[in-house]
């Protein structure tokens, strides 16, 4: 286990969107964010998507190997980038999240990619929060805090990603530490670009609606809304999380509308289910700075503007980087899981206790190195 020491350390997401693996390298004590270092993006080429869709909703019984060895590939690929690094936190690839039955499953082995890298490997970050109870998710709560405190914030404010899944964390900075009660709230706030993007791949054969053009020319289909706002999880007190195709029935909803008005109904209803999220916080976030592939929307930016009853701005107004976040907090994580740090607690996933969670593989004859 590790003391206080700085850790140069590169993390991996590759999220619900399929879209690639973002990696990132921080430097951390697993508390403090001393800096931010390389990042770099690995695209899923059309035909892996292809692959990867087919593992959805499976569990590691029934996933087909070579889905799992083409996350691992893909991964050691991208890491190659950073040799100069201690350690590697790598998410894997989440195909199936049903906490209250079946638990979590993310593809891919960390033993494996330590004995491919050469380097110590954080991962299997959810099972250990399922098992106590909790959601599995969100994870990246603790990394918000220390955001939260890097750009120096004073009051409470909430980060959004916007990536297959919505998420928000409200953070209360004037807190010590992230465990602590009233420093964290966060829940799924419900889909995100998962229905959208599978919409424009249906209808069009694009992975994404680009900067939400298809969308601007669109009507959205109130009727459509009223009903999907029905759903009782936006009433569900939190913490609370979704798998991917939680809300698969919005495709159904929206067959009969013009590709156009599909588009603008589907990216209504990430909006307005931002909305109803901001309800359920502690108190009105002085703002909030929006991550994930979401934020580059510029329709969805605006009916988030239009909708919500604070600032809303993208990370970038702070020096962040939108679309590294996610990979930065399981660099960060995976810094905490080995000095024994929480990695959730019950206002962030619903776990019945504080809990680090994570598995670490190290390659035969290597040690952790430590930064000086």
């Amino acid at each position: 286990m590790l003391g206080n020491e700085q850790v140069s350390v590169a993390g991996t997401m590759s999220g619900t969107s399929l879209d690639g693996v973002d990696a990132a390298e921080i430097t951390t004590d697993g508390e403090t964010i001393i800096a931010f270092g390389h990042s770099t993006y690995r695209a899923y080429s059309a035909q892996e998507r292809a692959v990867l869709q087919q593992g959805l909703g499976q569990w590691p019984d029934t996933l087909d190997p070579s889905i799992s060895e083409l996350v691992e590939t893909a991964h050691v690929h991208v890491l190659q980038d950073f040799p100069d690094v201690d350690l590697i936190g790598f998410h894997g690839q989440t195909f199936a999240h049903d906490p209250q039955a079946r638990g979590t499953h993310q593809a891919g082995d960390g033993a494996i990619l330590a004995e491919l890298l050469g380097l110590p490997v954080v991962w299997d970050f959810r099972t250990a929060d399922v098992d106590l109870g909790g959601q599995g998710a969100p994870l990246a709560p603790f990394f918000h805090f220390a955001l939260a405190k890097w750009i120096d914030a004073k009051a409470p404010l909430a980060f959004l990603n916007l990536g297959g899944v919505g998420n928000i964390t409200w953070v209360d900075p004037r807190f010590d530490k992230p465990e602590q009660a009233g420093a964290l709230l966060a829940f799924d706030t419900g889909p995100a670009n998962a229905p959208l993007n599978d919409l424009m791949m249906a209808r069009t054969g694009q992975p994404l609606d680009q900067d939400g053009a298809l969308a601007a020319t669109g009507n959205v289909d109130e009727a459509v809304i009223t009903q999907f706002l029905k759903d009782p999880y936006f009433y569900k007190t939190p913490p609370k999380s979704l798998d991917r195709d939680a809300f698969s029935g919005l495709q159904d909803a929206v067959a009969e509308l013009s590709d156009a008005d599909a588009a603008a109904t589907l990216t209504a209803a990430i909006a307005l289910s931002v909305s109803q999220a901001l309800s359920l916080c502690p108190s009105q976030p002085s703002r909030i700075l929006v991550a994930g592939g979401g934020r580059k929307n510029q329709t969805l930016m605006q009916m988030l503007a239009a909708t919500l009853p604070c600032d809303v701005q993208v990370v970038e107004d702070e020096g962040l980087d939108g679309d590294m976040l996610e990979a930065q907090a399981f660099a960060y994580l995976a810094v905490r899981v080995l000095r024994g740090l929480p990695t959730s607690c019950p206002s962030t996933t619903g776990v019945k206790a504080a809990v680090s969670g994570g598995t670490v593989s190290r390659p035969q004859g290597v040690n952790l190195k430590i930064t000086p």
